[in-house]
This record gives structure tokens, sequence and C-alpha cells, in this order.
């Protein structure tokens, strides 16, 4: 490829080493892209990351560009569109999930709450600098946020699924030592 030194996990194909080079590990504080990617790490679950990378484009279509309030007012037949939409993941429970977790999304700003300020508060507000070697399943980080989101009615957010999130939106840094990414960040 380019010759540079990625995560493990990034070598050897051009989509993952892209995503790995401009978005993984990077903060996000955008409260809708960190809604989109928990969602997308719910559909993730038993799944590789490169399956969602390649569909992203389609998830985002399928599901109004991750609005939250369009989400939130699918009903029965958005459901069944989705599942019959060959280019998402069409897991019946993570699409249900999705759209409930679009209207526990918009209860804190019901509520006056950021879900962004929210999730990084939890999180310890600053990302967290791990070696990129002992990668963890989870963390009790990832399983305190977990209750605390099912606490507010999200679904599909167990703590492995909110670890990699956390990864992926630069809450945890876990870049590999030898990655040129982990001195950068």
């Amino acid at each position: 490829m380019d010759g540079l030194q990625r995560c493990r996990w990034a070598q050897g194909d051009p989509l993952m080493a892209a995503y790995h080079d401009a978005e993984w590990g990077v903060p996000v504080r955008d409260s809708r892209l960190l809604w989109e990617m928990l969602m997308l790490e719910g559909f993730q679950a038993g799944l590789s990351w490169s399956i969602i990378l390649k569909r992203r484009e389609a998830f985002r279509s399928a599901f109004a560009g991750w609005d939250p309030e369009k989400v939130a007012s699918f009903g029965p037949g958005d459901v069944e569109r989705l599942m019959a939409d060959p280019g998402i993941v069409r897991a019946r429970t993570k699409i249900e999930a999705a759209i409930g977790n679009a209207r526990a999304y918009l209860a804190f700003a019901e509520r006056g709450e950021d879900f962004g300020t929210w999730a990084w508060g939890l999180a310890g507000g600053e990302p967290v600098k791990g070696d990129g070697e002992t990668l963890a399943a989870k963390t009790p980080a990832s399983e305190a946020i977990s209750k605390a989101l099912k606490k507010h009615g999200f679904k599909f957010v167990g703590p492995v699924i909110v670890h990699a999130w956390m990864q992926a939106v630069g809450m945890v840094d876990d870049h590999a030592r030898a990655c040129f990414r982990y001195e950068r960040d």
C-alpha cells in the first residue's frame, strides 16, 4: 500500500486503512455523529467492521442520513422496508433498536441535555490513551456508559459495543505504539 505502519486490524485492506487513518480514534464531539457511530457499532455486533464500512453509505440512505428525528418517526412499514434493503444488515432487532435509540437520543434534547456532552462527561471528558497492545473487549468505563445508556432507553449498547464505539469516536485512543497515528493525536 503506502508503507505506513498501522494498527494490525487496518493492514491489508484499503477501506479499513482509510477509516483507520482518517477516523478511528479521532475525538468526535458532535452529538448526532456520536449517535450515528453508536448505531453503526450496534449493527456491527457479531460481524466485522469492514462489513459495516462497506455498507455505511447504504445505511445512511436507508436511515434518512441518520437524522434522529426522521428515524424516530419510523413505523412498522419502515421496519419492513429496511428488512428488505439488501444494502444494510437486515436484523430486525438491530433495526428496531436503532429506531428506539433515535427516540432515546431525542429525549436528551427534550430534557435540555446535549448527548455528546453527556457521553463525554461519562467518559471523563478527554480521550484516554491506551497502549494499543492490551486491547480489552470492554472496560469499567464502557460498562458504566452501557448501563447509563440502557437507563436512558437505549438498546444494543452492551459494554463491548460501547467500548468499540469509544475507540471509534476517540474517547479511547488505542492506536498501537508502532502505528504512525500513535503519537499524532
